[in-house]
């Protein structure tokens, strides 16, 4: 009798937490591990920190978008599924870098420079950058009544780096090295959704001061602009934007691309990220994997929710049901391959799409 009344409590408040995902019907509920997926996050954080190449200036490290990125996104979302009290080692080490950066931008260099990597990559790394400290230090301030005051420094560096004229006059520069999903061409639409994102996710209603509303409103049309073109790995981005600041998508163009992400959803309940990244062909000839993975789908059901869809629609809770069924027992994370190269799954390099998979798949399962 005690151990019953023990497992009801434990699923109760797992229920409670959102660690039980409602399955569609005749399927049998099952649960995932937030703790474990919260250590390999902490752990891969804790790597790329002290890996010499993610080094930068400083004392610093680059913020990447396949491991720090989904990282300061879903640790937050851990923290609060966990009741954890105290801050992670490796979330205060990122957090304590971005800030030092933030507050030195005219000191630091960029994360790539035109001398070693040529034009116009210094360009490029500042906007990346500014987008990334801002949406980084926004999420961490979320649950605050105001911005504080690095966070609105990360805001003032943003604003002063938005184009204002040419094809990217709205939005700004963005990493390309011709990688998928998030350096490639297009992937500027990914990079200023994370901008619409970190503005919508500021506190305080930072979204409607007076004084970023022109920037809002041209940083919305930029985006609209990309609602009908690019890959669906975008599109779900600029639904994600939509959400978050107005004048992205009309309904019609919102409904327009989330019946696009459905018609891709896989008989599995999953999303595959090479069916969402259009005709693109790994750089060695290799064959992508089109089974469903963690990225695909994490991303994407936590689109859909975001755009509206409760964990009790359909795509949603197949969405939801793959990602809790797919999580590795041994590691804590969800799996998911690289889009460029064929690499060896077990190495730090090969585990970066697992990174960005286990980030995302955190976000879609702990969104209430």
């Amino acid at each position: 009798m005690k151990q019953a009344i023990a497992a009801f409590t434990i699923a109760s408040a797992c229920l409670a937490a959102g660690l039980i995902a409602a399955p569609p019907d005749g399927a049998t509920p099952a649960s995932w591990n937030a703790r474990a997926a919260a250590a390999y996050l902490d752990g891969r954080q804790a790597w790329w920190t002290s890996w010499t190449p993610a080094q930068r200036d400083h004392d610093t490290a680059c913020v990447s978008c396949h491991t720090v990125l989904p990282y300061a996104l879903s640790r937050p979302a851990l923290a609060a599924a966990l009741a954890e009290r105290e801050t992670p080692a490796a979330e205060r080490t990122m957090l304590d870098q971005v800030i030092k950066r933030v507050r030195l931008w005219r000191e630091v260099e960029p994360f790539y420079s035109d001398q070693t990597r040529g034009l116009p990559k210094t360009s490029e790394s500042r906007g990346t950058e500014a987008i990334l400290n801002a949406l980084i230090l926004a999420t961490r301030d979320a649950g605050a009544s105001s911005l504080s005051d690095d966070g609105r420094k990360a805001f003032e560096n943003l604003w002063a780096l938005q184009l204002k004229a040419g094809a990217e006059s709205g939005g700004w520069a963005w990493l390309d090295f011709h990688n998928e999903p998030w350096e490639a061409p297009g992937s500027q639409y990914f990079g200023n959704s994370l901008a619409a994102i970190a503005i919508g996710t500021a506190p305080g209603g930072y979204a409607s001061v007076p004084e970023v509303q022109d920037g809002v409103k041209r940083l919305a049309a930029y985006l609209q602009s990309g609602a009908e073109k690019g890959t669906l790995l975008n599109r779900a981005m600029i639904v994600w934007a939509s959400a978050k600041i107005p004048g992205v998508l009309t309904t019609a163009a919102r409904d327009r691309i989330v019946d696009d992400l459905l018609a891709k959803q896989q008989s599995d309940g999953g999303w595959s990220a090479a069916s969402l990244a259009g005709d693109w062909t790994r750089h060695d000839s290799t064959p992508l994997d089109r089974v469903s993975d963690g990225y695909a789908t994490g991303l994407v059901t936590f689109a859909l929710e975001e755009a509206g869809r409760s964990a009790s629609d359909p795509a949603v809770a197949r969405g939801r049901t793959w990602l809790i069924q797919h999580q590795d027992g041994q590691s804590g994370s969800w799996s998911a391959t690289s889009l460029n190269k064929a690499r060896d799954p077990e190495s730090d390099i090969g585990k970066f799409m697992r990174d960005a998979a286990t980030g995302y798949a955190v976000l879609a399962l702990t969104r209430k």
